[in-house]
């Protein structure tokens, strides 16, 4: 790969094509996006695990928030961990208390230290199945390493489709 292509791959979007912007978040998900102190798990509202947003889901899949490389899949698939190229790590949590389902209603597209760009799959899942194990399907998108930022800021909530700017971290 030439200097070119290098340069225009950072540049260039994933699935969506949608260009990355240093330290933003794009929405993983088509759904509404919530404020975090929202989100009906009191582990995420009180941001115990790091500022972020909740989005009420309207598809079935979560798709790469930004260019980055996959650093943490648990064996439940409920939830990864993702990191970007300049070194935004984010968690990804898919339904309240769906930890208990042990991987029933979910699949991975990607596996550990896979690299993704902004859009690629990353968890399916079947909301109807959480929903009739009596959780709640709503997405938790935590910034995990953000005492290393200025701020972690919200930028919108409302209905977004994939690939929608939806947080930004400031150094």
């Amino acid at each position: 790969m030439g200097i070119f292509s290098k340069l225009f791959e950072k540049e260039k979007g994933g699935a969506t094509g949608t260009p990355c912007e240093p330290l933003a978040v794009y929405a993983p998900a088509e759904g509404t996006v919530i404020p975090l102190e929202e989100f009906p798990d009191e582990v995420f509202s009180q941001g115990i695990l790091g500022p972020g947003c909740g989005i009420l889901p309207t598809g079935k899949l979560v798709t790469a928030p930004f260019h980055g490389t996959v650093i943490q899949a648990t064996d439940t698939l409920h939830a990864i961990g993702i990191q970007s190229d300049n070194g935004l790590e984010l968690l990804i949590h898919v339904g309240v208390d769906t930890v208990d389902m042990g991987g029933k209603g979910f699949r991975y597209h990607v596996k550990h230290g896979q690299r993704v760009r902004l859009g690629d799959p990353l968890i399916g899942f079947d909301r109807e199945v959480i929903r009739a194990a009596g959780h709640s399907d709503a997405i938790a998108v935590v910034v995990t390493n953000a005492d290393e930022y200025a701020a972690v800021e919200l930028q919108k909530t409302q209905a977004v489709s994939g690939g929608a700017l939806i947080l930004k971290a400031r150094k």
